[in-house]
Parts: C-alpha cells; sequence; structure tokens
C-alpha cells in the first residue's frame, strides 16, 4: 500500500489501510485514517491529523507551516476529517499560536485544484471549494457552502451555511446563510431556494428564510433593529430562524449587503 519511493517519518502514525503513492512524502507528526489515499509527490508535513477515506490527489501541500510573518515555528495543528476529496496542488495551512492554534477541515467536503485554506480556518461539512478559491486566515465557512471558482474571502470573514458564491467573488464581509452572493466586493443578491429545496427544506422553512431575507436586506433597518424584529415575528426555536439569528447577532465584519 505505500510505494517504495515514499519517504514516510519514523513518527508517522498510518493506519495499515492507508495507500501513499510515490514520491510522497509524510512528515512525523503526521497521522493518517484507515481507507485514505494520498497521490504521488504530495507532502503531508506538521502536526496534522487526517482522518478516514479521504483521497488526497498528487502534488497537494498538507500541513505546510502558515503564510504568517508573525509564525516562529510554534506548535500549532490541522485537523482534517474523513471522506474529503483533495484535488491536484491543494494548500491546507497549520494554525498560529496568535490565532486559533488550530485549522479545521470537517467531512465530505470537495476542494478543487488550487484552492487554498489558510492558518486558523475552520471549514465545516459537505462544502465546495472550487478551482483556485482562496480563504484567508481565521475564515469560518459553515455547511453546504459553494464557493466558485477563483472567489477571494478576506480574513476573518464568516460565511454562513447554504451560501452559493459565484466565480470571482470578492468576498470581504460576512455572508449570511441561505444566500446567492456575487461581484468585487461581493453583495447579495438572492437566496439560494434551488440548493435549499435540494437540500430538503420544507415549504415552510422556505417561507420563514424568505420572510428573514426581506426583514434583513430590502427593509431599512439596522442589524439590531432587523435582529429584534425576527425575534418578535418568529419561533426562535425553528432551526432555520435560530441559525439565522445567530449569525447575525455573531457578525463582527458587518454584513454584506
Amino acid at each position: 500500500m505505500i510505494h517504495s519511493t515514499a519517504i514516510i517519518a519514523p513518527g508517522a502514525e498510518l493506519d495499515s489501510t492507508v495507500s501513499v503513492g510515490p514520491y510522497a512524502v509524510i512528515g512525523e507528526h503526521v497521522k493518517i485514517g484507515a481507507g485514505t489515499t494520498v497521490g504521488p509527490h504530495t507532502v503531508i508535513e506538521g502536526r496534522t491529523e487526517i482522518g478516514c477515506d479521504n483521497r488526497i490527489f498528487q502534488f497537494a501541500s498538507i500541513g505546510a507551516v502558515p503564510q504568517d510573518l508573525k509564525f516562529s515555528g510554534e506548535e500549532t495543528y490541522l485537523t482534517i476529517g474523513s471522506r474529503n476529496k483533495i484535488r491536484e496542488f491543494v494548500t491546507i495551512h497549520l494554525g498560529t499560536e496568535t490565532g486559533n492554534g488550530i485549522t479545521t477541515v470537517g467531512n465530505d467536503n470537495l476542494f478543487m485544484a488550487y484552492s487554498h485554506v489558510a492558518h486558523d480556518c475552520v471549514v465545516k461539512d459537505h462544502i465546495v471549494m472550487a478551482n483556485a478559491a482562496t480563504l484567508a486566515g481565521h475564515v469560518e465557512v459553515d455547511d453546504y457552502t459553494i464557493l466558485g471558482g477563483l472567489c477571494a474571502v478576506h480574513q476573518f470573514t464568516r460565511i454562513g451555511c447554504h451560501v452559493m458564491a459565484s466565480g470571482g467573488s470578492m468576498i470581504g464581509q460576512d455572508i449570511a446563510p441561505y444566500s446567492i452572493i456575487q461581484g468585487d466586493r461581493a453583495r447579495i443578491v438572492g437566496l439560494n431556494l434551488t440548493g435549499l429545496k435540494r437540500r430538503g427544506f420544507s415549504a415552510q422553512s422556505l417561507s420563514n428564510i424568505k420572510k428573514i431575507y426581506k426583514i434583513v436586506f430590502r427593509s431599512n433597518l439596522n442589524l439590531s433593529e432587523a435582529v429584534a424584529q425576527i425575534e418578535d415575528q418568529f419561533d426562535t426555536t425553528l432551526e432555520e430562524v435560530a441559525t439565522y439569528l445567530d449569525f447575525l447577532k455573531k457578525s463582527e465584519r458587518g454584513l454584506a449587503r
């Protein structure tokens, strides 16, 4: 399962079912779970832990030190969940001591060629980053988001769940859940209704999301006023309502409008 030309450091921990291709390099602090495939010429280094059944394609670089001038060799981490597809030339970096100390990638994500996840990012589950999509440091991306090719996300920005970002979007502010965005600087152009229907959202949930969207983006209310009106008009125990409210209350960079 491990090609004779691969270089595996003595301290690395690989499950017996891990496959490693020719000329791959795996560092001494790396842990890789069952069923994961590491392609030719891939480099996995740093204190990196990778889960089960991932497929890492040739020339990917995983766990390199962050592109942060303040970094000076501190003990920081990268964790990657299970069933991710990491395509050619993808780069995913360790965290920093001045950030979270860890970069976190969840499960069932697709990272297309040349996409980049910088230090201290949190990338959750079922996310697609198309070719050359780029996350700066400290970015958070919630479940089922799709970032089109050549998207770029400013550091410390948060992107809500079920967001669809058109190719080339330059994202400099927080993106509310369930939205479609596009442009430089990216702005909200509607709701990702097609994606939500595909994922089984009920008619009532979609109706609630539409009404909240109008309060936040089609009224003259500021953010605190919009939050108050949502809390007054909706059952805040409903998942889609609670998700929206939680995101709005935690926004620090301001919402893209």
